[in-house]
């Protein structure tokens, strides 16, 4: 929390100049541009020193935003999961944890029904095991699935200069896995949330940075890179992988290009088969069919995920809590009762370019423009193809997650670095005035998120545009979880929803339940409950309704069993 000293400094009638808050920012910008100007030719010689120690800059980069996230756990600590995507997810993750592809299905499911997550014929997420491979590796390494998620965005970080090598100069290359720092790490829900969307970046770069070194040197060791590259966003986003599969053969389009590289396209395939067979059996162990994928059968029993726009909306197949029909009506209201139309899709596709300052930082929309003199060069058209095939194909679903389209962040940072590249041919200091704005904004932010002081945040939030952190309490999961954790010993909590609840799940459980210290469970009515009872009698029950403000907890002693349950 920042002291009241401080703030009163920061007022204009408590500093000798007069200064608010706002000039004491514009002043310190000032300082920052002056000092940055006067130390550009060595900082310049410092970072061609730096950019030609690859593998110093790689550790460097990968552990630059790791490092700046752990110092913000004294304000910021781990995150808490909040949406049903990070439940299914960190289900994902223990399940890998525990050495298996699905659970056994639970004899009284129907306790634990959950949004994205399947209870029959197995108990499972319903989502592939890309992202769930980075949680359990945290969770097995160092007891703690965020630390996969730390780890992973480091990766990405390090893999984006790797990648940025094979397309640009080292001290360029540089330059841009600087900014994936910033723009990804500490401050972006990919580190601090459950969701994902590094694993599938990480293949993204290993796909683009091995292509055009395979042109170049056709070497082995690309071959398998692009195959692991492949494989990856198979495992993380089965649709985007169909559309990265195109890009990488438009990459190979001339005809003489293209039988150059067979060999090499050879061997990624094969490294490929293997994913796929990886992919099959978790189908089987799941849904009990080889070609089912598992959202394909959540599909089917609970009418989400959504389908295609140009498919109909699906009927679910099995009775609906009230998370999962709020959830469902939801899905069918963003797809709309329809199929789709063309002008419905054209509309969409301008709908989604306000996601894209995800992967920018307000001041590099000015160099953009620049990159259009490069596409003479059929490279970098592709590049810009490649990019129009992952805005035209994920225009089919109904919504849109920057993580979508992860795997084309790289080449959202080529198009930035290759532009100030351009621009620096022209004037260093152009180039250099958008590279200071860009890092005066991410240290604008990050010093108020270190700062810790919850009135500052709640004013200044609602202006972050493509930064997400947890803070705060709002919705009381942490005071529920810190009485569960005081309470001791093996609970039981039933959760009874209201007519009137959203959509904030609550119902989360581990692969292991009945090995679980907590146990979630729906609040299915006296005669019902009472065999969830009899099933745990070593634990102690509690009510939780979690749609009071704040919501409640109490013993399940305590509250009155003739209130009816809501089903």
């Amino acid at each position: 929390m920042i002291s009241s000293p401080i703030f009163r400094f920061l007022s204009s009638t408590g500093n000798p100049f007069g200064f608010d808050a706002v000039d004491f920012v514009v002043f310190g910008l000032a300082i920052l541009m002056v000092a940055i100007l006067l130390l550009r030719d060595r900082l310049v010689v410092a970072a061609q020193k730096l950019a030609n120690q690859p593998f110093l800059c790689l550790a460097l980069l990968g552990a630059l935003p790791i490092i700046l996230r752990l110092a913000l756990l004294g304000q910021h600590p781990v995150p808490t999961p909040r949406v049903a995507d990070d439940f299914s997810y960190l289900l994902l993750g223990d399940t890998l944890a525990h050495f298996r592809l699905a659970n056994p299905m639970h004899s009284l499911h129907r306790f634990f029904e959950a949004v994205f997550v399947l209870q029959v014929p197995s108990y499972s997420s319903i989502y592939p095991l890309g992202q769930g491979l980075v949680l359990a590796f945290g969770q097995l390494v160092f007891r703690q699935p965020w630390i996969g998620v730390l780890v992973s965005v480091g990766a990405l970080c390090a893999l984006c200069y790797w990648m940025l090598r094979a397309w640009t100069t080292p001290t360029w290359a540089l330059v841009g896995g600087l900014l994936a720092a910033i723009e990804f790490g500490p401050l972006s829900p990919w580190m601090n949330t459950y969701w994902g969307g590094t694993v599938s970046g990480i293949a993204g770069c290993l796909v683009f940075g091995a292509l055009p070194r395979l042109r170049q040197s056709k070497r082995t060791r690309d071959a398998v890179l692009l195959g692991i590259g492949l494989s990856l966003q198979l495992l993380t986003r089965p649709f985007e992988f169909v559309l990265i599969v195109v890009i990488v053969l438009l990459y190979f389009a001339p005809w003489r290009t293209l039988l150059a590289v067979w060999p090499s396209l050879t061997i990624a395939a094969s490294v490929l088969l293997a994913t796929g067979c990886l992919m099959l059996v978790q189908n089987k162990q799941v849904t009990g069919s080889w070609t089912t994928l598992p959202y394909q059968l959540s599909r089917w029993q609970y009418g989400i995920p959504a389908t295609f726009t140009f498919q109909p909306n699906p009927i679910p197949h099995l009775p609906l809590t009230i998370e999962q029909q709020v959830d469902y009506d939801a899905q069918v209201d963003a797809h709309g009762t329809n199929t789709d139309t063309v002008a419905g899709y054209v509309a969409r596709l301008g709908s989604r370019v306000r996601f894209y300052r995800f992967f920018f930082l307000a001041p590099l929309y000015l160099a953009l423009p620049v990159f259009l003199l490069l596409l003479r060069q059929y490279r970098f058209a592709w590049v810009l193809i490649a990019l129009g095939i992952f805005w035209l194909g994920d225009a089919f679903y109904p919504y849109f997650y920057p993580h979508y389209i992860a795997a084309a962040t790289c080449l959202f940072l080529l198009v930035t670095v290759k532009s100030l590249e351009k621009m620096s041919h022209w004037s260093r200091t152009n180039a250099a005035l958008i590279l200071i704005l860009c890092l005066a904004h991410f240290a604008f932010w990050y010093g108020i998120q270190m700062s810790g002081n919850q009135n500052l945040l709640t004013v200044l939030s609602q202006e972050e545009t493509a930064d997400v952190i947890n803070y705060g309490d709002s919705e009381g999961r942490i005071a529920i979880n810190e009485r569960l954790n005081q309470a001791g010993g093996r609970q039981l909590v039933f959760v009874r929803y209201s007519p009137q609840h959203g959509a904030h799940d609550w119902i989360h459980n581990a692969a292991d339940i009945d090995g679980s210290r907590v146990v979630w469970a729906l609040d299915l009515g006296p005669e019902e409950d009472q065999l969830l009872e009899q099933y745990y009698p070593d634990r102690q029950a509690w009510l939780l309704e979690p749609d009071a403000r704040p919501p409640q907890l109490v013993p399940w002693s305590a509250h009155s069993s003739s209130v009816p349950a809501l089903k």
